[in-house]
């Protein structure tokens, strides 16, 4: 089996990335794997990443032309196929790169496997813009002709079903693989109540600073929180194109001295080990891995019902408030510090709860990633 991935990661280029070294596993359970990444002018047009991996830049002068170029390249990868070889088209998404791996698939009689990391059905998603409302639209259309599809919760394979896009059958479930192990023996190389010595309880977020992650409510949250407990302080690591805006509402509000924004951090697990609470206000998510490796780390979440939240963590492992509640969230949080022992209590069961649902050996993930697109010929 050959393997055309259509994908928009450019983490990819990085040489000793996580996202580069998985592409090279993956590229070991087939014949020849090849990714083509979306993205503009990058100096150079094919890589050997490894024995069996290649990764392909589009080179394209502006965005608008990532399709098309992305259609070229893969079309030119795959040739006439006159000896019939098995390809799959393997795509990051059932939208642009969905749009393509479908047009190749089609065109050079491949089969189609789409990977859906977002719950592109539910209002939220199809509500944060009109983009998004085409690309569920989209994502629809194309999942009805795809030969398998790859959903990383058991909340989208349902939406899925329920809306009969696709049969319950064809859907496979198939989180990003977590390193719980890593994870749990990694030593901490930060202690954030050093850092920040100024805050007795600190609550720490970590996401992109985009409008779905919903910033704005945890910042409300704060606002109320901290009449009552001035000491306790918000850490946000992460970048965004609102950043800016978060700052200047920040300060706004007055409360510049009880958030901090951290940016970018590569050694997130240091700052999950050493916060008391991870807190997740998202209008939507597909997985939700920050979710997990908070709670691997043994650090509490308090978290929007979105992702994999009642699927592999469920109420009690975790706190939940339905999306958009800012009263819940005030009220959890309270509880929380008002009765901090409780927290011990989420910790462990949130322990058993990912011991219980969470593949834990990485090649018994491999296998299933690769009986994933071998479904894709039966």
């Amino acid at each position: 089996m050959k393997v055309l991935m259509i994908s928009t990661d450019r983490k990819i280029f990085e040489e000793n990335s996580a996202v580069r070294q998985r592409m090279v596993e993956y590229g070991n359970l087939v014949d020849d794997l090849h990714i083509i990444v979306f993205s503009k002018k990058t100096g150079f047009e094919r890589r050997i990443i490894g024995n069996r991996t290649q990764v392909y830049s589009t080179n394209s002068i502006n965005k608008f032309m990532y399709i098309f170029d992305a259609i070229r390249i893969g079309r030119k990868i795959i040739g006439s196929n006159l000896n019939r070889d098995k390809w799959l088209v393997t795509t990051q998404d059932p939208f642009e790169t969905g749009l393509v791996g479908w047009f190749i698939a089609k065109t050079k009689k491949a089969k189609l496997h789409l990977q859906v990391h977002a719950d592109f059905l539910s209002m939220k998603f199809q509500m944060a813009s009109v983009l998004n409302k085409s690309r569920g639209q989209l994502a629809t259309l194309l999942i009805m002709q795809a030969d398998g599809v790859r959903v990383v919760s058991e909340r989208i394979k349902n939406s899925i079903s329920k809306w009969q896009i696709k049969k319950a059958e064809k859907i496979s479930i198939l989180p990003i693989f977590v390193d719980l192990e890593k994870i749990k023996n990694t030593q901490p190389k930060i202690d954030l109540h050093k850092k920040y010595s100024k805050f007795e309880f600190i609550i720490l977020m970590a996401s992109r600073l985009e409008k779905e992650k919903n910033i704005p409510l945890a910042m409300d949250v704060m606002k109320e929180i901290i009449k009552e407990y001035p000491k306790v302080g918000l850490v946000i690591v992460g970048d965004g194109s609102l950043r800016k805006s978060l700052e200047l509402s920040a300060l706004s509000y007055k409360l510049s001295a009880s958030i901090v924004f951290a940016g970018w951090q590569d050694n997130l697990v240091s700052y999950y080990k050493t916060a008391d609470l991870f807190l997740n206000t998202s209008n939507f998510e597909g997985y939700g891995m920050t979710l997990i490796e908070a709670a691997a780390s043994g650090c509490p979440v308090l978290t929007t019902d979105v992702g994999l939240v009642g699927d592999v963590l469920k109420e009690g492992s975790v706190e939940i408030c339905k999306v958009g509640n800012k009263k819940c969230f005030i009220k959890k949080l309270e509880e929380i510090l008002n009765n901090k022992a409780k927290l011990k209590t989420m910790t462990l069961k949130a322990m058993e709860d990912i011991d219980s649902r969470i593949i834990k050996n990485k090649q018994d993930y491999l296998q299933l990633i690769k009986e994933d697109w071998e479904r894709c010929f039966v």
